[in-house]
């Protein structure tokens, strides 16, 4: 098994019956001994950001269920920016999480910073300790490595089938499962 580490992709398991990971995408952007953080990469909530906060410059992106916790009060972003945005941490290579806030609408304001660089959340993924390391064990989720083209790239709702096909082998297979066993 991959070591799981900030920048993994988790893949939820083709049968998760949890509506908040069915088959859900998340990145891992924060993982040690007190537990992990990760966002849910592939579920648009069909809301713009500025439906979302008022105080806002005019811009055309979307806003992502991140995950169940804190999910109507906590607002994240990952962009591939991170040069520009002072306090932005690298997650893997061309993603980045968070950073100056009022430095993000400048950028937006100044067209620095464009929709397909960034993506926004409400809530995240969050993990107790030893809890993610639980999971793992019992076969809930899949390791896949990031790419900055799964976020700012590709189409999320391709996304779960098309990481799971990417990692080969057996996982094309399970790629290829029915969303539903009702359909077999």
């Amino acid at each position: 098994m991959k070591a799981l580490k900030i920048g993994k992709i988790l893949l939820a398991e083709p049968f998760m019956l949890d509506p908040n990971f069915k088959r859900a995408a998340v990145i891992l952007c924060d993982h040690g001994g007190e537990g992990s953080i990760g966002f849910v990469i592939n579920r648009p909530l069909n809301h713009q950001i500025n439906a979302i906060l008022e105080d806002f410059p005019e811009f055309e992106a979307e806003v992502f269920f991140g995950g169940p916790v804190e999910a109507d009060t906590t607002l994240h972003y990952l962009h591939n920016v991170g040069d520009l945005l002072e306090g932005s941490v690298k997650i893997s290579n061309g993603v980045y999480w968070g950073g100056d806030f009022e430095k993000l609408k400048f950028l937006i304001s100044s067209e620095l910073i464009e929709p397909h660089n960034i993506r926004f959340f409400l809530g995240y993924t969050g993990w107790g300790e030893g809890q993610l390391e639980e999971e793992m064990s019992t076969g809930s989720w899949v390791i896949a490595d990031a790419d900055a083209n799964y976020l700012f790239k590709t189409e999320p709702s391709e996304l779960w089938q098309e990481i799971m096909q990417n990692k080969g082998s057996t996982y094309t297979v399970i790629a290829q499962m029915p969303d539903s066993a009702n359909w077999n």
